[in-house]
């Protein structure tokens, strides 16, 4: 099986993504990942119903997984032999829009997930001096991070991104006392050291 990564947006599809795309003789995926993929696919397309049960899917399938497989995506479920293909991620975009070095960044993801460990990871790297790129939970968003950052004594740049390559793409900055606020399901939350 091969999982690749179909990007966080419309236009962000490698080369090396689109050819195994091309190639298929199956291909799998979210909804929202099959649409992101759609002008590549020449075989038969279908909705991955139950993510733990990838490893029935035959050898020959290609598994598309939004964003990059190995950040909060399908590469966790790959097997030994499978290959993973990467795809541009939302880290990668949003340190590019905001012209921030992910040298000093530290990736958490809260998504899909019990918020505590997120929590605890983001205040262990708050004191490390990191900058934070955070893809939030529904409990744990920029709000919440907001309010972390205010106990702590921070201060810090607050950015909520949005709908990566999309025409409705938006990012909006704010402070700890003034946090920006999220309006699409699609976003992650970057914070920036002052």
């Amino acid at each position: 099986m091969i999982i690749a990564g179909v990007g966080v947006g419309p236009n962000m599809l490698t080369l090396e993504a689109i050819e195994a795309i091309r190639n298929a003789s199956v291909v799998y995926g979210s909804k929202r990942s099959l649409e992101l993929a759609e002008p590549y696919i020449e075989c038969e397309a279908k909705i991955i119903k139950n993510y733990k049960a990838l490893h029935e899917l035959p050898d020959d399938a290609v598994v598309l997984s939004t964003g990059d497989p190995m950040f909060s995506g399908l590469g966790k479920f790959a097997g030994e032999g499978d290959r993973i293909i990467p795809g541009i991620s939302s880290i990668q975009v949003a340190c590019s829009r905001l012209c921030v070095s992910m040298s000093n960044i530290a990736a958490i993801t809260a998504h899909g997930r019990d918020p505590a460990p997120a929590k605890k990871a983001f205040i262990q790297e708050i004191e490390l001096g990191k900058d934070i790129f955070m893809l939030p939970a529904d409990t744990f968003g920029v709000a919440e991070v907001a309010e972390v950052l205010k106990e702590m004594g921070v201060e810090a740049g607050l950015y909520v991104c949005e709908n990566f390559g999309y025409p409705e793409e938006r990012i909006a900055g704010g402070t700890v006392d003034l946090p920006p606020k999220a309006e699409s399901i699609l976003h992650c939350v970057v914070v920036v050291r002052q």
